[in-house]
C-alpha cells in the first residue's frame, strides 16, 4: 500500500475533544448575544416599573393637595351694624372646596353682645358660615336664648351684620308673655321685636303684679 492510498483518521479521543470545543464555542457565541439582550430587557423593565409607579403616585399626590383642611375649635369674631360684638365657635370647621367663602361647621355656637343687656345665644348640630355675607345657617336642634326668650327650632338663618334672625321651620318655646308655637319666625332690632307666622299657637301667662 502506497502513501497515496492511505487516509488520515484522528484518534477517537481527539474527535471527542474537538466536538466538545465546537459545542462550547457555539454556546459562548450564543451567550454573547443573549446576555446583552437580557440586560437590556431587565433595564427596560426597571425603567417601565419606575415610570408606572410615578404615574400612579401623581393622582394620589394631587388629590392630597386638594383635601380640605379641618380646623379644630375654630373661633370667628366680629361686630354687627349696631356695634355689638359676636363670637362664633365650633367643634370643627372645614372650608367648602367648591366655594372657599363657605365654612362648614360642626356643633356651632354663637354669642352676640356677650355680657350685654341684649345677649343672644345660638347653637345647633351643624352650621354653614358665609364669610362674604356674614350669614350663619344653623340646623339640627337649633336653640336660641336671650334674656327674655328661649326657643327651639329645626333651622335658623342669622345675619351677623344686621343681627336679624329668621327661620322657616317650626319653632316652639317661651317668651316674655308665655309659650308660643309657630311655623316661621323672625327676630329683629335688638331682639325686642319677634314676629311669628303660620299656625301660631300661644298660651299667654298673666303678668304678676308687683
Amino acid at each position: 500500500m502506497t502513501a497515496t492510498d492511505a487516509s488520515f483518521s484522528p484518534p477517537p479521543a481527539r474527535r471527542a475533544d474537538f466536538e466538545r470545543w465546537r459545542r462550547r464555542s457555539k454556546l459562548i457565541r450564543l451567550l454573547r448575544i443573549l446576555l446583552p439582550a437580557l440586560i437590556v430587557v431587565i433595564f427596560l423593565g426597571l425603567a417601565g416599573s419606575v415610570a408606572w409607579s410615578t404615574f400612579r403616585a401623581q393622582p394620589r399626590q394631587a388629590g392630597g393637595d386638594d383635601e380640605a383642611i379641618r380646623l379644630i375649635n375654630p373661633r370667628f369674631v366680629g361686630r354687627d351694624d349696631k356695634g355689638r360684638a359676636f363670637v362664633l365657635t365650633a367643634d370643627s370647621a372645614v372650608r367648602d372646596r367648591a366655594d372657599y367663602q363657605r365654612v362648614l361647621l360642626e356643633k356651632p355656637a354663637l354669642i352676640l353682645d356677650e355680657g350685654g343687656p341684649d345677649q343672644l345665644r345660638l347653637n345647633g348640630a351643624q352650621g354653614v358660615f358665609h364669610e362674604a355675607t356674614g350669614k350663619l345657617q344653623l340646623s339640627g336642634g337649633v336653640r336660641m336664648e336671650d334674656p327674655r326668650n328661649a326657643f327651639q327650632t329645626a333651622a335658623s338663618l342669622f345675619d351677623t351684620k344686621t343681627g336679624e334672625l329668621v327661620g322657616s321651620g317650626p319653632i316652639q318655646g317661651s317668651g316674655g308673655l308665655g309659650e308660643i308655637e309657630a311655623k316661621s319666625y323672625g327676630v329683629y332690632g335688638k331682639g325686642d321685636r319677634m314676629v311669628f307666622k303660620g299656625g301660631v299657637r300661644a298660651r299667654i301667662e298673666p303678668q304678676k303684679k308687683e
